[in-house]
């Protein structure tokens, strides 16, 4: 698996200051895509335990609000298992900081089952739309993406979305 790029500190893609960790590897190819770069499985870095750690340590200061995951597809099948690592990792160590993650596979027809979820606290699905790109749209590019409060999602056993 690999990763195309970490920010340090971003400001958006998500609330407040936050680290973001850029995936490599897309199949999706969405038309326009803001990050076509990433879209090449065998380009970017090796994503290792070392790469993880570096995120980690990038998080721990009081002005990081939260982790960031996007790509390229963190939830494709190629990438899953290192998301799920650094989303398992970041939680365990930051229970009160909050993680969202970007991925245009939905949440109830292809991600509903995977344990990478129990960690997520907001998820960004579906992919995007060119056709129906939005620029007041907050978090998403798209009208047809959804901003999911994941855990309230998963707790009800309905999809909520999240309105802030």
């Amino acid at each position: 698996m690999k990763y195309n790029l970490i920010r340090k500190m971003d400001i958006s893609n998500g609330p407040g200051v936050r680290v973001s960790v850029f995936m490599q590897g897309c199949s999706f190819h969405c038309k326009n895509c803001f990050n076509s770069e990433t879209w090449d499985f065998n380009g970017g870095k090796d994503f290792t335990d070392k790469t993880i750690d570096t995120v980690l340590d990038l998080c721990n200061k009081d002005e990081v609000k939260g982790l960031s995951i996007l790509g390229g597809e963190p939830m494709h099948p190629s990438n899953i298992a290192g998301t799920t690592k650094l989303a398992k990792a970041f939680k365990e160590k930051y229970p009160n900081k909050n993680l969202w993650v970007w991925s245009g596979f939905k949440f109830d027809k292809d991600l509903k089952d995977k344990d990478v979820l129990n960690y997520i606290d907001v998820l960004v699905d579906g992919q995007y739309v060119d056709e129906l790109h939005d620029p007041t749209l907050k978090w998403r590019g798209s009208s047809n993406q959804r901003v999911i409060d994941v855990q309230k999602s998963l707790k009800t056993g309905n999809l909520i979305i999240k309105n802030d």
